[in-house]
């Protein structure tokens, strides 16, 4: 067994300087103030559209400099969004253990760290890519972070949908990092991702909602019912499938991207209507099944970004 210090909710341990924190926990409290597992789908929507932009493979170079950039801009980012939001962090299940609410990391530490890593990666990306880049990656830091976390989140239920922006921009970057440009078919695709987000995270505000509600935070599932959510959800769908279809007749991509869009898009479109269907019905709890469409919509956007990459290569 495993003994667990109990801590009561909305309390956020801060080190004693004292006390004994090992040195392998540190390091992973400090990868863990990054959100990896967020970045790795940054990642799959920057280098697609790298091979995209170069219409075939582009250099190797190039690829791993752009993503260790973007991986040490969005790790800034989200090291300075655990700052902000460590109260509320304190308060919710899923956040409760976050390294500084379990005190791992200081509230200073995380805001050193986060600042440095957004200098790091502005300079990364600035001396090894280009500073067209290098914007576009501090654009999308200092919009997660004030924007997104410090005036929208906790204001209006439209927070996701406009916050969301920053998570479009790796592919303005991927683009921009091959032709210090960018084209119709890089904002198309940032249009995707845009559309892509509310339908992606409402899923998973309407599990967590008691925890986004016990803080405060007007996530649209805390403010609006089922029935209204999956309304909202079903639109934005059919917004973001309609737009991953225009870069075919724009001459970006070809047959396989098309089927790909088609054939992952009608799919997601099956799972909202079916996610409405059971909302309508007035299902709750585990039959409503609102992960089923969270678990898919990272698929959809593997599996669409994978066609982007794959489709200059068999036309």
């Amino acid at each position: 067994m495993t003994a667990v210090e109990s801590r009561p909710a909305g309390v956020v341990l801060t080190p004693s300087p004292g006390g004994h924190r090992p040195f392998g926990a540190r390091v992973k409290a400090f990868v863990a103030l990054t959100k990896p597992r967020i970045i790795e789908l940054l990642l799959i929507t920057t280098v697609p559209v790298m091979f995209l932009a170069e219409q075939g493979a582009p250099d190797f170079w190039l690829m791993v400099v752009t993503c260790v950039g973007g991986y040490l801009s969005a790790g800034g980012a989200n090291a300075l969004n655990m700052y902000i939001d460590r109260d509320i962090d304190a308060m919710m299940d899923r956040t409760s253990q976050r390294p500084l609410v379990t005190g791992m990391v200081s509230p200073r530490e995380s805001l050193v760290f986060g600042l440095s890593l957004a200098v790091i990666s502005t300079l990364w990306f600035g001396l090894l890519v280009n500073w067209l880049s290098a914007a576009l990656a501090l654009g999308a830091l200092l919009f997660y972070v004030v924007v997104y976390t410090m005036i929208l989140k906790r204001r209006t239920s439209q927070n996701i949908v406009w916050g969301g922006i920053a998570g479009c921009m790796p592919v303005f970057i991927g683009w921009s990092a091959v032709t210090n440009s960018l084209s119709w078919a890089a904002v198309i695709l940032f249009l995707v991702m845009f559309f892509w987000t509310p339908p992606h995270y409402w899923p998973l505000s309407m599990k967590v909602r008691e925890d986004y509600a016990r803080v405060g935070v007007p996530m649209l599932p805390v403010v609006a019912s089922n029935r209204v959510v999956a309304r909202q959800i079903v639109l934005y769908s059919w917004v973001m499938v309609v737009v991953s279809l225009l870069l075919t007749p724009l001459g970006y991509t070809g047959w396989f991207y098309t089927s790909v869009a088609l054939v992952a898009g009608g799919w997601w479109l099956w799972e909202a209507h079916a996610l409405q269907s059971r909302a309508k019905s007035g299902e709750t709890g585990a039959k409503l099944k609102e992960m089923r469409l969270f678990h898919w919509s990272i698929t959809y956007v593997s599996l669409l970004f994978v066609a982007v990459a794959v489709d200059p290569f068999l036309r």
